[in-house]
């Protein structure tokens, strides 16, 4: 049996930092105690001392690429990046290459990465217009949810009839996880833009086409009708202020039918990076002002946002370097989010626990995920070891994308991720993935 002795960390769990011992068997968190000794001479030690020891970040929006689009990205290669940055499990999203919007399909992918994937996986049902009867085959034990994109993505998933909407929403007990953003207001602002423009619309107004009223209808509709059917509703990737006075903080997160997500671009970067980073930036939604970082901030600190995601979403340099309006939206971030956030700690903007709390502990618990998320003994060792006084650069040579680029390029990061486990496996350490795909099917307590 596989047995790992973590000494000397600085273990970081519900809220509270104490230092002391993990201790691995097999696939399980064995103990936890102040000190503990040698168990066998085949023990692996590691000594952490300095370091923190957190749960492995559970990404819940992720686009791997796999089937079909797997010149961006697939579920090895971005499973790879992903343990290198410290996520240990993710959530895939349905818009790939056939659309997984029948039970085949998606079971389709979920063969692709027991065979490949470095981490623990779960793969979203497509909801469309006319698939309400596949959506209601979906197995709540095994599948994280039912991804509906209220405005067109990659992919091109739009979900617009009403009537089909409230009865997806009516109709199913599983959580229902949402891109809101509302096509006609899109349209007619894109319109706008190109009777100013012509086809050379700058990137710089792409914040002003994917609007944030473009945002808030939408968000503020799913909400209406999820408060009318009593739909179980996750939001994803909110960008606005605005939207911020939707969501509430007065009831614990296991109370909320309603949860918000927020990703690590609309926390990171704003509007005035659009002049540098162009296409690079490029999401939907958009990347909007300043100010709507800060009160996404606020709301993340203040507990109405619950989770921090990626929504990491490849496309190759050649196509991200085309003109504005051929560039596709989206982009590559699993191996920088975690190292991102205690950039963000060094800046004095979130404590480490606030981190764990909401990129492991409030995922685990939104999609009640078996076993995972917590540093509990006999929950499955999906951990990371964070130095924080480790210093690097982003550069071309240590990105593990497909892709091979990354908004980051460039940024100097204070922290590094030393080790990964996935399983009780040591997948990752000091710089090199171990070709180790330890990853299993997320199960769900549902």
């Amino acid at each position: 049996m596989n047995t790992v002795l973590i000494k000397n960390a600085r273990i970081v769990n519900e809220g509270k930092i104490f230092d002391g011992d993990v201790l691995i068997e097999g696939e399980f968190i064995k103990e936890i105690a102040q000190s503990i000794s040698h168990k066998s001479s085949s023990c692996k030690v590691i000594d952490a001392e300095g370091n923190y020891l957190i749960p492995g970040a559970i990404d819940d929006q992720v686009h791997f690429r796999e089937p079909g689009l797997t010149h961006k990205g697939n579920i090895e290669s971005e499973s790879r990046a992903a343990v290198a940055g410290g996520i240990t499990s993710f959530i895939e999203q349905p818009n790939t290459v056939p659309n997984a919007v029948t039970q085949e399909l998606l079971e389709d992918k979920y063969q692709i990465a027991a065979q490949t994937s470095y981490a623990n996986y779960s793969f979203m049902m497509g909801g469309t217009n006319d698939n309400l009867e596949e959506v209601l085959k979906t197995n709540p034990k095994n599948v994280a949810g039912i991804k509906l994109f209220l405005g067109s993505s990659t992919g091109n998933m739009l979900v617009d009839n009403p009537e089909t909407l409230e009865k997806i929403f009516s109709n199913t007990k599983m959580l229902i996880a949402v891109h809101c953003e509302d096509e006609a207001t899109i349209k007619a602002n894109l319109e706008k833009y190109k009777a100013e423009y012509g086809e050379d619309i700058p990137a710089t107004v792409h914040h002003l086409i994917r609007s944030e009223e473009a945002c808030y209808l939408s968000s503020s509709r799913a909400i209406e009708l999820a408060k009318k059917t009593g739909a179980r509703l996750h939001v994803f990737h909110l960008s606005t202020a605005k939207e911020m006075d939707l969501f509430t903080n007065k009831i614990p997160l296991e109370q909320k039918q309603i949860t918000a997500e927020v990703c690590i671009h609309h926390l990171w970067f704003s509007d005035e990076d659009y002049a540098t980073k162009g296409n690079f930036i490029k999401w939907n939604p958009a990347v909007k002002k300043a100010t709507d970082r800060e009160a996404l901030w606020k709301a993340l600190l203040d507990d109405r946002i619950d989770v921090i995601a990626t929504d990491h979403a490849p496309h190759t340099l050649e196509e991200k370097s085309q003109k504005y309006s051929n560039a596709p939206s989206g982009g590559p971030l699993v191996q920088h989010a975690v190292v991102a956030m205690f950039e963000a700690h060094h800046q004095g903007k979130i404590s480490v626990e606030k981190i764990v709390e909401k990129m492991a502990h409030n995922p685990a618990k939104i999609f009640k995920i078996e076993n995972r998320g917590f540093i509990k003994e006999g929950f499955y060792a999906d951990l990371a070891i964070v130095n924080p006084a480790m210093p690097w650069s982003v550069n071309k040579d240590n990105i593990l994308y497909k892709c091979g680029w990354s908004p980051f390029e460039g940024t100097n990061f204070k922290s590094r991720i030393t080790h990964t486990f996935v399983n009780g496996q040591l997948v990752y350490e000091n710089s090199k993935v171990k070709e180790n795909r330890a990853g299993k099917r997320l199960l769900f307590d549902r």
